[in-house]
């Protein structure tokens, strides 16, 4: 069975499949098209991602791609725990702006569902992160683009001290929300 739970985000979802576990350890199906369809979650995946974050504090975000290019994403941590934190950057949309913070980890097989149009990071709070996601579009470095993790105007509240957080160069450099390079509107790919 697939769960799909609502988040306070315009067609952001939370994702529970059903996990069989023993003394062995556990069993998921964490992707089945059909079951997935059936509860309303309907996309063609066309790639699978995955990343390493080693060290707790990792920091990876906040990214997009521009339209058309845009990319709704499905992911889980395989290993470890994130704290993954989406923006609804679709003009128009009556969560625009905003933000939302959820934790995924090996342990609550909980999978999140980006929708296109959001900005997406995450932090690492554990050691030996793997992030796995897919994506319904390829990437495309021309649409690349990003929003800075410590934009006043947006207020995350990371779970750690941002001079703790590890970054790279690029995602150091991201505008602010307000002077990102955007071309997303509600109700439109």
């Amino acid at each position: 069975m697939v769960k799909v739970i609502d988040t306070k985000l315009q067609d952001a979802k939370i994702i529970e499949t059903d996990v069989f576990g023993d003394h062995r350890g556990f069993f998921t199906e964490t992707y089945t098209k059909q079951k997935f369809v059936e509860a309303g979650i309907n996309f063609d995946f066309t790639q699978d991602n995955q990343s390493l974050s080693v060290e707790p504090g990792v920091l990876r975000g906040l990214h997009y791609q521009r339209a058309p290019y845009a990319q709704t994403k499905l992911l889980r941590a395989v290993t470890g725990v994130i704290y993954d934190v989406i923006v609804d950057v679709r003009k128009g949309s009556p969560t625009y702006g905003q933000w939302q913070g959820f934790i995924l980890s090996e342990y609550n097989h909980r999978q999140l569902l980006v929708p296109k149009g959001f900005a997406h990071g995450f932090v690492t709070l554990t050691p030996n992160v793997n992030v796995a996601y897919k994506v319904d579009g390829y990437y495309n470095p021309e649409a690349d683009g990003g929003i800075a993790f410590d934009d006043p105007d947006l207020g995350i509240d990371w779970p750690m001290p941002i001079e703790h957080l590890i970054l790279s160069d690029k995602d150091k450099k991201h505008p602010r929300l307000k002077d990102a390079d955007l071309n997303f509107t509600y109700g439109k790919d």
